[in-house]
């Protein structure tokens, strides 16, 4: 698609992200089903993120993830239940409680994105490998930017 013009660029942008994004949705209830039969595909993104960065307040998972809170509290209950998620008191406010990833949690999150990551080698075998570091940055970049984007949403008054 060279010598589109700016707007068709950014169609096709959008286009592709929207194809992205409900492929993602599609990915992750599917992994989540891997995790465990009786969760969905909010959960996996939700463990993948302890995992990354906890521990983490249900707070920072309603505002990192995007979800709602009911969303979060349920899919909170059901990984704690199942052993895939552990509650604390959090160190800096002892009234307040801290999630992180389970060491079993962790390790059936480490067994998928081995084999995530051995799809996407497979996949992309063709690709010089320059080719996918600077799609890895790119996507980083965009993700940036929507950390920022719904960073600011957060810190507007609702109404």
């Amino acid at each position: 698609m060279t010598g589109a013009g700016p707007d068709e660029a950014f169609v096709r942008l959008e286009r592709e992200l929207a194809l992205m994004l409900r492929r993602s949705r599609a990915i992750s209830a599917r992994l989540a089903g891997v995790l465990h039969k009786d969760l969905d595909g909010a959960a996996y993104g939700l463990l993948a993120l302890l995992e990354d960065d906890g521990p983490l307040r249900a707070s920072d998972l309603v505002s990192r993830l995007g979800l709602d809170k009911s969303t979060v509290s349920r899919q909170v209950a059901t990984l704690v239940e199942l052993g895939l998620v552990e509650r604390a008191a959090d160190p800096a406010d002892g009234r307040a409680q801290v999630l992180t990833a389970s060491e079993e949690g962790s390790a059936r999150l480490a067994r998928i994105r081995n084999i995530r990551r051995a799809r996407w080698e497979a996949d992309l075998a063709d690709w010089p490998a320059a080719d996918v570091a600077t799609l890895g940055e790119l996507l980083a970049r965009l993700n940036n930017i929507g950390e920022a984007r719904e960073a600011e949403a957060g810190d507007r008054p609702a109404g």
